[in-house]
């Protein structure tokens, strides 16, 4: 076994060597990353331990860790420490006396209270003591104490990476606080997935559905899927070309201000947008992924994976403004936007280095706002300060990227998947540029992501409606003077 000068090192103490009285300790802060590892390793998810407004109706009045987490902590030591390596645990009584709270020190201390020779049998007074002198946990272990000495490297912990979808759902939901439901067209709904996902969204007070599409159809989808849908409002076409005129045609007369996407391709909605001239806006239309990566500190942002195949240097131009627009009224207030290559470097072979130069330059001079652009950058680098650090990348944006823009859909496209099916990323999508946003989901998108998207949708709904009634009071006072 190879092992260098700084290696650490663990060794037991043999049944010999130990005396009554004799003992060991180890202290440990307790963590909500802690209370999140135990549960998941042990299935025991208590809302006790993991629900703060169910905790603090209970006894405890708060969030409080396992009781068998401290136990846990018992075992560390008796395993590693003392008597260690070669330790067989037997017996282990346990008396919970107060709870643990995150931020609480434990000190937990094993001392022997007595021996047995013939089997070489140990019995430990077991105690763990909170940062107020307080006793936590007390009772008696029986061990068979290790009879050759041993001396080994220590061995590190694996590394958990704690990912809670859920939580973090419950977290972007928070940015719907306060806004009010928008009428939402949704667009040929006529497959379980999409019609579930449209109910979903409204039961979590996103939206206000309109079912567009063939009547007879999606009631079929709804009984066969157990959906209630009596109350939801159905606009009768009969396919699913007629439904995305005809969900354009609601929003271009401000009867809806979202648009959802059904189970019909997504150039047909786009085309029936597109047919709309109160819908356009100037910019071209572009879409923006969201994903929570299980090891990414914040929200991750990829566009154009959707949409745009070839972008030009001006579609790109648009496609960066409609991602930093959007990211400020998420709650960004500057954006960094990392536009990515093969390298780090402009190499004129390479075409996408040249725009990443260019749009920076843009942004120097105003023409790209509210953001702050780096380029052209390896996904390594926009995504890792280690890795910018060791290539000597100087930069605001390398290492803590909001946004991700993309060379072409194709080099998007498959970001995104892998990082969904990779990464274990959960994300959403919308569709940015147009009078109206588009919630724009796949077939394979699940509930979450579905309700995620239309909570984007929501955001971005509410925002245009604001600049919408802004530009007509400037108009009405105009007119006045």
């Amino acid at each position: 076994m190879n092992t260098s000068a700084a290696t650490e090192w663990i060794e037991n103490h043999t049944y010999d060597e130990l005396v009554v009285g004799q003992g060991a300790s180890h202290t440990r802060t307790l963590t909500q990353a802690d209370i999140a590892a135990f549960a998941a390793v042990s299935g025991d998810t208590n809302p006790a331990h993991l629900d703060p407004e169910y905790a603090d109706q209970t006894l405890f009045h708060g969030v409080i860790a396992h009781g068998m987490w401290g136990g846990a902590l018992i075992s560390a030591v008796l395993g590693t420490q003392f008597p260690g390596l070669g330790t067989i645990y037997l017996e282990q009584d346990l008396k919970f006396l107060q709870p643990v709270r995150v931020g609480d020190t434990l000190n937990v201390r094993v001392t022997v209270l007595s021996k047995q020779d013939k089997q070489h049998r140990v019995t430990l007074d077991c105690a763990v003591v909170n940062q107020h002198g307080q006793d936590v946990i007390c009772g008696q272990a029986v061990v068979v104490a290790p009879t050759q000495k041993m001396r080994r490297p220590k061995i590190q912990a694996p590394l958990i990476q704690l990912f809670d979808p859920q939580a973090r759902l419950q977290a972007l939901l928070q940015k719907a606080k306060g806004l009010e439901a928008l009428r939402c067209a949704v667009v040929h709904p006529c497959d379980a997935e999409s019609l579930a996902g449209a109910l979903d969204a409204a039961a979590h007070g996103l939206i206000v559905p309109v079912l567009v599409g063939p009547a007879y159809k999606i009631r079929a989808i709804a009984e066969q899927a157990g959906l209630d849908i009596a109350a939801v409002e159905l606009v009768d076409v009969p396919h699913s070309h007629a439904a995305a005129e005809k969900a354009a045609e609601l929003a271009a007369q401000c009867e809806v201000h979202i648009l959802m996407k059904g189970s019909l391709h997504t150039d047909e909605l786009l085309h029936a947008v597109l047919q709309q001239p109160r819908l356009r806006t100037g910019r071209r239309m572009s879409h923006v992924f969201r994903f929570d990566v299980p090891t990414y500190p914040k929200p991750l942002w990829v566009t154009d994976a959707a949409l745009n195949i070839a972008p030009s240097l001006m579609d790109k131009v648009d496609i960066v403004q409609n991602a930093i627009d959007f990211v400020r009224q998420m709650g960004t207030p500057q954006p960094k936007v990392a536009i990515l290559s093969a390298v780090e470097t402009v190499n004129p072979a390479i075409a996408s280095t040249l725009d990443a130069a260019a749009l920076c330059k843009m942004a120097d001079r105003g023409q790209i706002r509210d953001g702050v652009l780096d380029g052209p950058l390896a996904f390594d680098n926009a995504i890792s300060a280690q890795a910018a650090q060791i290539k000597h990348i100087v930069s605001p944006v390398a290492g803590d990227a909001d946004i991700l823009l993309v060379p072409d859909l194709e080099s998007g496209n498959m970001l995104a998947k892998q990082l969904e099916y990779l990464a274990g990323a959960s994300g959403s999508g919308l569709v940015l540029g147009a009078g109206v946003p588009i919630a724009l989901t796949s077939r394979a998108d699940g509930p979450a992501a579905r309700v995620s998207s239309a909570l984007l949708a929501l955001v971005a709904g509410h925002a245009q409606r604001c600049k919408s009634q802004d530009l007509q009071q400037a108009r009405e006072k105009f007119t006045t003077a």
